[in-house]
């Protein structure tokens, strides 16, 4: 793992929501109840909030440390589990396809990117 692992992780990861927000806010808005859409959205807000925190770390943080190490892989796999689940569960009707097992899914991100941010601060205590 090297700095620049998580400078481009975190630049896809914001390159990605850009557009997915972008796609929800337009293409979405017609075809999703209010309901769906504002859950596409978190999925993209978490997803920025990641890319931001990637970037922070890829520039700032000394990856030698076994605990930014874990930090980068936990909120990288937290982010794609928990944004990613939301977006097929908000577009399944819309794709008239049954997403609800990856209901469990999301919640497992959402831990994953706790316990990422939580090395992150384990490794400056």
């Amino acid at each position: 793992m090297t700095n620049n692992c998580a400078i481009i992780t975190g630049a896809t990861f914001g390159l990605l929501s850009i557009i997915f927000g972008a796609f929800g806010a337009h293409a979405l808005k017609k075809v999703l109840s209010v309901e769906k859409l504002a859950s596409f959205e978190v999925g993209v807000r978490y997803q920025i909030y990641s890319a931001l925190f990637l970037i922070l770390i890829g520039y700032n943080a000394n990856f030698e440390l076994s605990l930014i190490s874990w930090s980068y892989y936990l909120v990288t796999i937290g982010t794609v589990l928990f944004s990613f689940s939301i977006y097929l569960l908000s577009l399944s009707e819309y794709l008239n396809k049954n997403f609800k097992f990856l209901g469990p899914i999301t919640p497992l991100g959402g831990l994953l990117m706790i316990l990422g941010w939580g090395c992150l601060l384990l490794s400056v205590v």
